[in-house]
């Protein structure tokens, strides 16, 4: 559905109307359902206890090449649903967290496993080294 802009215009006598139609913008996808959301709050419960490896992206809204990675990480937890979490945390919302995992960089991928990072990626990573870091983590 395409919004009409009206415009007015007038000039010596005459008006002239311009109509002006805004494309409809594609609607920004949000993550795979099968993502995590962890916060200040939950990272402890979510993460550190977790009898599975967690996959987390530390990442925030501004960051283009965190806006590049989210598809990976919506396809890595949708592949690995039932053997591994995988997760994002919002390093602006949740400040602590990235303070305490030392997060000078986005983004930043840890891969956790008994409570302990096991893994850090920092910047854009391929698929298939989280996937192949992630096997051998439920593996063991």
């Amino acid at each position: 559905m395409h919004l009409p802009l009206d415009w007015t215009l007038t000039a010596t006598g005459h008006t002239i109307v311009i109509t002006y139609a805004i494309p409809p913008q594609e609607p920004i996808p949000m993550a795979s359902k099968s993502v995590h959301q962890f916060t200040d709050d939950n990272f402890e419960a979510e993460v550190l206890q977790s009898d599975q490896p967690v996959l987390v992206d530390f990442w925030a809204e501004w960051c283009m090449p965190c806006k590049m990675l989210a598809p990976t990480i919506d396809q890595l937890a949708d592949q690995f649903q039932g053997k591994a979490k995988v997760g994002k945390v919002d390093t602006d919302s949740n400040r602590d967290t990235a303070i305490r995992y030392q997060i000078s960089a986005i983004p930043t991928v840890i891969l956790f496993k008994a409570g302990q990072p096991v893994r850090k990626f920092v910047g854009v990573t391929p698929k298939a080294d989280f996937a192949k870091a992630l096997e051998e983590a439920a593996a063991d």
